[in-house]
């Protein structure tokens, strides 16, 4: 068949943007320091895509930290209005610290992808504690919460936010919990260790290392069921306490994204997480799969920002 000669640069042209339509350059805003937990979440994700043949375009990845994400996220929201290809990581620390901040950020603006991994949190004490168990250690905070300092992450950051849960449950006034923030998991430890902290909160993986060697002994882990490698620690809801809470972390599309291109991401991501490539990088980082795609993420974001925030305002973290 011959073209016209007119019609061939015209042709070439609609060719040319057509290509570059399905290779468009993703844009990822990682609102935290490289070598993080959502640093290490976006750009595995990415990777796995790619490996499993799912995406296999360009991402951009731009790094901007500070205040539990929530100056990448403004940046993210205010910058990537209406981007087709735009694209942000954030998780649980992130709903605790827009109001711990006050930021302008509206995470119900976003476009919700998908919920991907999950890491539980679990409480630890000194090895040779009078506590053997977690309904004895609560039943000491009760006596005296004052007097038990117990250490974590950031002051409303999940950590803080599963002691406050654990509190409700047990009877203790959030408000006379005598929570010390720690710079990290290993501070934490050192803490219990010495006797600073009667216990810690942090991540399993964080703490499991220091278990193994004798020197903490954890009590119980916030996950719904007893998790491998920790097979003789109960779950708090297995201790008495009605308490399921995770270090979550999850995409989120740009403010006002076009929806096929949204429907487009959920659906990438929904195949990312049956896909073996992500599965074998879950394993390997210590990820627990925790996924859920779409509105159905968007009504948890809401029932997590309420029970959150709901928390912060009883400790008096939030007015």
């Amino acid at each position: 068949m011959k073209i016209h000669r007119l019609l061939r640069p015209l042709l070439a042209a609609a060719l040319l943007g057509g290509a570059f339509a399905v290779q468009a350059q993703v844009n990822m805003m990682l609102p935290a320091n490289p070598g993080g937990g959502w640093d290490s979440t976006g750009r595995q994700a990415m990777h796995a895509m790619n490996e499993a043949g799912i995406y296999t375009g360009t991402v951009s990845f731009t790094n901007k930290g500070g205040a539990g994400g929530t100056i990448g996220l403004a940046d993210f929201q205010r910058s990537q209005k209406g981007k087709a290809d735009a694209l942000a990581v954030f998780g649980a620390i992130t709903v605790g610290s827009i109001s711990m901040n006050k930021s302008p950020i509206d995470l119900s603006k976003f476009k919700p992808v998908a919920r991907l991994t999950a890491e539980y949190l679990v409480l630890a004490v000194k090895a040779d504690a009078p506590y053997k168990t977690l309904d004895e250690f609560v039943q000491a905070l009760k006596a005296n919460p004052g007097g038990m300092p117990v250490g974590g992450g950031s002051a409303g950051g999940v950590d803080h936010i599963a002691l406050a849960l654990l509190a409700q449950k047990g009877q203790v006034p959030v408000s006379a919990l005598n929570y010390i923030p720690q710079a990290g998991g290993a501070d934490t430890v050192t803490g219990i260790v010495n006797g600073t902290l009667k216990a810690g909160i942090s991540g399993a993986s964080e703490f499991q290392q220091f278990a193994d060697s004798g020197r903490i002994r954890i009590l119980a882990v916030s996950s719904d069921k007893r998790m491998k490698g920790l097979d003789n620690v109960p779950t708090f809801k297995e201790a008495g306490y009605d308490v399921e809470i995770a270090n979550w972390r999850g995409i989120l599309g740009s403010v006002d994204m076009p929806d096929e291109n949204y429907r487009q991401w959920v659906e990438r991501f929904t195949k990312l997480n049956d896909s073996p490539q992500w599965h074998a990088t879950m394993e390997r980082l210590g990820w627990e799969p925790y996924f859920l795609g779409g509105e159905a993420f968007g009504e948890f974001i809401q029932a997590e920002s309420q029970r959150i925030n709901t928390i912060l305002q009883d400790a008096g973290l939030v007015k």
